[in-house]
């Protein structure tokens, strides 16, 4: 059995929510199936760190693909003639796009439907890409993964997929995610919030993620006593003038942080130091920080939308993320040491659904399904 699998978004120090899931997920399954004859496709040249197993073959197809028009010169163009000449009996892609055409079975992997919800939170030409191209992807492929029962619905109703057609494939979450000492913390504290306890806001910096709606929920926390601060973590994706304004225009602005990216043990310390996690996403097809917390014994503050409280459980409290009012009385409530509690012990609970073991467990179990009789 020949699988390849599309590993373009394997970047050095820059894994994102879908490199990290490829990483995660394809290290075991390299290790757990020496049988498979794995072969990782990237578009540019990689970091050695990948290379999984010295029985992994790697191949690179240019051009990099950093525009719509470039991936579909490489998905439509370079990538099905490599597949035909390889003779691969499946191609396997985590960020969703396939061929349209060849032999070749194809596995995608569509983490949510944002671009077709929330399209103004997105780039306009990529947007306008993926909304054309990803229902055809759906349907052109023998199955089609996703990571939430949310999703799975969201794809089945959006793009008319027979429900058995769609598998999920939940994300999980790295060891390095643990708790720490008071007396770490407190470094963490001061390093990053001038030694006082901070809400954290973890991911990229874009409007799908309600930095306008936390930043003015935290200013009436702020206005009512409230002394944490907010700790802001993650790149500037899509910056608008309207979260900057919040921003600017935020009374207690001295108290907001942001730190860029930071490395995997830097954001370890940063998420298990904080009072809270604060993800209250207008739209989430997972929501990775809420495990990550809940590994750190944080207690966790996130929306009540998509996929957000299927990950969270019990373990959360949930806002609605329209509303700044419902986000500041959940950032009150974090601070009586019982709710805190109650939640960090509902949390331990919750995230033993989740691993990146089981994870990869349930994409060997989608694989199988595409090689057994009836599979489409």
């Amino acid at each position: 059995m020949k699988i390849a699998v599309n590993t373009r978004l394997l970047l050095k120090n820059r894994l994102e929510g879908i490199g990290q899931f490829t990483a995660e997920i394809f290290k075991r399954l390299v290790n757990d199936h020496p049988e498979v004859e794995w072969i990782f496709v990237f578009d540019r040249p990689f970091d050695p760190e990948f290379q999984f197993s010295p029985q992994l073959k790697t191949k690179v197809l240019f051009p990099p693909t950093r525009h719509p028009l470039l991936w579909h010169y490489w998905f439509q163009w370079t990538l099905p003639r490599y597949l035909k000449r390889e003779k691969v009996d499946l191609f396997i892609s985590p960020d969703g796009m396939i061929p349209l055409w060849g032999k070749t079975k194809y596995l995608p992997v569509i983490h949510d439907l944002n671009y077709e919800h929330q399209p103004k939170n997105l780039d306009i030409v990529a947007g306008s890409y993926m909304r054309y191209f990803y229902p055809k992807f759906a349907n052109r492929a023998i199955r089609v993964a996703t990571v939430s029962q949310f999703c799975k619905k969201d794809l089945v109703h959006t793009y008319q997929l027979k429900p058995q057609k769609v598998d999920v494939v939940p994300n999980g979450y790295g060891d390095h995610f643990k708790p720490l000492d008071h007396e770490t913390q407190q470094k963490v504290r001061s390093e990053f919030a001038n030694q006082n306890s901070y809400f954290l806001f973890l991911g990229a910096l874009n409007p799908r993620k309600n930095l306008e709606g936390l930043m003015e929920a935290f200013a009436h926390y702020r206005d009512e006593g409230g002394n944490n601060e907010l700790v802001i973590v993650g790149e500037k994706m899509r910056w608008t003038p309207e979260i900057e304004k919040a921003f600017q225009n935020n009374p207690h602005q001295k108290a907001i942080h942001f730190t860029g990216r930071l490395n995997d043990i830097e954001l370890a310390k940063v998420l298990a130091s904080a009072q809270a996690l604060c993800l209250v996403s207008h739209f989430e097809g997972f929501g990775i920080p809420i495990l990550e917390a809940m590994a750190c014994n944080t207690p966790v503050i996130c929306a009540n939308n998509t996929a957000m409280p299927e990950v969270a459980g019990e373990a959360a409290l949930l806002v609605d993320s329209r509303d700044p009012h419902s986000i500041k009385v959940a950032l009150q409530q974090m601070e009586i040491v019982e709710v805190r509690k109650e939640l960090i012990s509902k949390g331990q609970i919750q995230r033993e659904k989740y691993s990146w073991q089981q994870s990869a467990e349930a994409m060997w179990t989608s694989i199988e399904k595409c090689f057994a009789d009836g599979a489409s």
